[in-house]
């Protein structure tokens, strides 16, 4: 019996017959009729019967403090293969990085190893609890000091702070030691912090929760940061400086060492953003540029899984001069068995947060690291830039890079002039990928560039992966410019959500199901 050849390929490299498909590519395929709309649970039972079988129970408001439900549950009760099912069907219905590209600039959605998940699963780790006593846990000390200590070897810093549950927190974190830094040195008048024009959102919003005004700093015609630029908006009152290496742009900026000297010059520290580290980690020691202080994503450069709201990790590296103003906890090494330092000193910020951070996710990182090496981490680096720079390569010819043809570091940049007079937005195009299969890329983000779209493959996709993402994004590009619009305008169709208005979404969301009313029906 000869195998079927009609529809998908059912194997890698493998075209139907007669298809112009070339081999080693994947065939595009439709929607398909096994993912329909899922309804609401309380669209799928009733709240008045259930699953289970409970006995009733009594409870006086006395044991609730006062706080016993006076309204119905209006809880739908579901048989366990329903509610199984229920979920699993929305599984199905959401994109994950196991099932596909993230081709989102600035965001790194790289592959969790499963090595990583076992190792955080591992009993004495899986299970500690932040309360527990100290002298319970030597192993958890044990792991939060060598991770430390392998975040400042690959930085060339002096000290970390774990702490810190985000990249935002970092931010915080590292400017509060900079607050701190400057208060002993008598220059609390500083209140001006420079932040480029193509800085992450959370770099001004950082300085500004801070009491800092923020101060721009333009972007040259290469997407870098002169230091001419900078040393103009340097001054008595500029407290620090905060610039993303490699920057937002995909590029590496040339004059970092520069503009460090011209910053500590001015008597000012430099915050780095260390979001891109993925780029550059095990080649490039951000201490050996002249950074004060630095976070690093650790869901971003050691592959900890994206919290999407839950348990995010962003530690913060600090340079000799900052060192003293770390916040606590934070482990010590003596001549006996491993500290915790839980009280702060005359220097110290203190507590920034209520624990010592997030165990799973330093359990995962240093697992990351050490199943890497430090060779192996290098490799990843030059990986994602080369990764990067092949699908620049691919999509230069159709699409306007706005800073030129030369090399980018992590992630491929381009702006929308190639869809001029198309009809066709950068929001079109990529609504349209969701259609061929793909997670758009970061769109409208640098701000610098108009119609933005950022695309950063890491280095986990391989070669057929990319082949095929570009592939789409060249039959994308040819379809606008040959007038087809309406493949744009209307996409997603194949999705199980069309196109919504997001921004009506974003400014006044339903958060609260409410059964519809019954209509009265007309007389007959």
């Amino acid at each position: 019996m000869s195998m079927n050849t009609q529809g998908r390929p059912t194997g890698i490299g493998i075209a139907p017959a007669g298809a112009s498909t070339p081999a080693g590519a994947f065939a595009s395929t439709s929607g398909s009729s096994l993912l329909p709309n899922e309804p609401l649970l309380f669209e799928i039972g009733d709240t008045e019967h259930s699953g289970v079988d409970l006995p009733d129970a009594s409870i006086g408001d006395e044991f609730l403090g006062g706080f016993k439900r006076t309204t119905p549950l209006d809880l739908a009760g579901l048989t366990e293969p329903e509610a199984l099912r229920h979920y699993v069907r929305l599984s199905r219905l959401n994109y994950s990085i196991d099932s596909g590209m993230y081709p989102l600039g600035s965001c790194t959605m790289k592959h969790n190893p499963r090595l990583n998940e076992k190792t955080a699963r591992l009993p004495g780790f899986a299970d500690i609890h932040p309360l527990q006593p100290v002298s319970t846990v030597p192993g958890a000390l044990e792991l939060m000091n060598e991770l430390a200590h392998w975040l400042m070897t690959l930085t060339n810093t002096s000290a970390v702070a774990l702490t810190p549950k985000a990249g935002a927190h970092g931010e915080m974190c590292g400017m509060m030691t900079i607050r701190a830094a400057q208060a002993a040195r008598g220059q609390g008048r500083r209140n001006v912090v420079l932040v480029p024009d193509s800085a992450h959102g959370t770099n001004p919003a950082t300085a500004a929760f801070l009491g800092y005004s923020v101060r721009s700093v333009p972007a040259n015609a290469q997407g870098t940061v002169d230091v001419a630029a900078v040393k103009a908006a340097l001054g008595p009152d500029v407290a620090a400086i905060m610039l993303t290496n490699p920057n937002t742009c995909g590029l590496f900026e040339p004059q970092i060492i520069e503009i460090a000297a011209a910053v500590h010059e001015a008597g000012a520290f430099f915050y780095c953003d260390g979001a891109n580290f993925n780029a550059i980690m095990g080649v490039v020691r951000p201490g050996d540029l002249g950074i004060d202080a630095m976070h690093i994503n650790l869901h971003k450069t050691f592959s900890t899984p994206h919290g999407g709201g839950g348990p995010g990790a962003g530690p913060v590296v600090l340079s000799e001069a900052l060192a003293p103003f770390a916040p606590v906890p934070f482990v010590r090494k003596g001549d006996g068995p491993l500290a915790l330092v839980e009280h702060s000193s005359d220097t110290h910020l203190g507590r920034i947060t209520a624990f010592n951070g997030q165990m799973g996710m330093y359990v995962r990182a240093l697992t990351y690291m050490l199943s890497h090496g430090g060779d192996g981490l290098a490799q990843a680096a030059k990986d994602a830039v080369l990764n990067a720079n092949y699908v620049k390569a691919r999509l230069t010819p159709t699409f306007s890079a706005p800073f030129g043809e030369g090399p980018c570091m992590h992630e491929a940049l381009f702006d929308d002039h190639f869809l001029e007079g198309t009809g066709v937005s950068t929001l079109d195009f990529a609504k349209a990928l969701i259609d061929e299969g793909f997670h758009p890329m970061t769109m409208y983000f640098p701000l610098v560039v108009h119609g933005a779209m950022l695309i950063e493959p890491t280095e986990s996709e391989p070669r057929q992966t990319l082949d095929h993402f570009c592939d789409v994004m060249l039959d994308l590009a040819a379809d606008a410019r040959a007038g087809n619009a309406g493949r744009f305008t209307g996409a997603p169709t194949r999705a199980a959500r069309r196109r919504l208005d997001e921004t009506r979404a974003a400014r006044s969301p339903k958060l609260k199901w409410e059964r519809a009313e019954s209509l009265p029906r007309a007389a007959e």
